[in-house]
């Protein structure tokens, strides 16, 4: 059996996994959207040799932009930096410029590769009068977090991420599933089927727990205030 749990990368991992093991039971921790990915016919009955849980990436793109703006109300336009080379990443960007019109911002789409390319998308940025940041999660730009931070810092850009881990390095905020719970979660589906059950009978789970993080350390240094309204429905905030 082959238990995958990449965060920002469940569904390029499972895919590659499901092809070349079609007859080995796969257990995802984290699919972005399995079902449009190809992975499962349905949550409620996945088919195949694949089941597990789904980390609903493409559905909290909006909610990602809509806490964005409540804590910076004057924010007019946003960058979303992603990597174009990870398919399911179209679903993901799609939805945060559905919602961008919603909320009356412009957003500016910067596509990254490679690490090397980092300044010069920053420095493009900011010559678009970009406020803030929001990163879509996958290996590469997970990888590049640390560097994201600093560079969002010396342009004075707000920061917006998926996991946790940017924002105790000093980003400005994240919010999305608690992939601690979804990791967990995905030791029952590996006892259930070590017990005989098939991954096609076992529905695929949505995530119970999700977490909102703030840096207020962060909030200081870029000059910004996080309204009251804002703090108080952070599950976290660190000071």
């Amino acid at each position: 059996m082959l238990t995958f749990w990449s965060p920002g990368g469940g569904s390029a991992v499972a895919r590659a996994a499901k092809k070349g093991a079609v007859n080995i039971p796969i257990v995802m921790t984290n699919a972005e959207d399995p079902i449009a990915d190809g992975l499962i016919a349905s949550l409620a009955r996945p088919g195949g040799n694949v089941t597990g849980l789904t980390a609903l990436l493409p559905d909290l793109a909006g909610k990602r932009l809509e806490l964005l703006k409540e804590a910076l109300p004057k924010i007019v336009r946003v960058t979303v930096l992603w990597n174009s080379g990870v398919p399911e990443k179209a679903i993901e960007i799609k939805e945060t410029q559905l919602a961008a019109k919603a909320f009356g911002i412009r957003l500016h789409s910067m596509e990254v590769k490679n690490a090397s390319e980092m300044d010069g998308l920053f420095e493009a940025a900011a010559s678009e009068g970009a406020n803030a940041i929001i990163t879509l999660p996958d290996p590469l730009t997970n990888t590049l977090g640390p560097r994201i931070v600093e560079l969002s810092s010396k342009k004075s850009l707000a920061t917006m991420f998926t996991q946790t881990a940017p924002v105790e390095a000093g980003g400005l905020m994240s919010y999305g599933p608690s992939y601690a719970d979804l990791f967990r979660r995905a030791a029952y589906y590996v006892d259930k089927i070590l017990k005989g059950t098939k991954p096609a009978d076992l529905p695929v789970e949505q995530p119970m727990r999700f977490e909102f993080v703030i840096n207020l350390r962060a909030a200081k240094q870029l000059g910004m205030t996080i309204p009251p309204n804002v703090l108080v429905r952070a599950d976290r905030v660190i000071k």
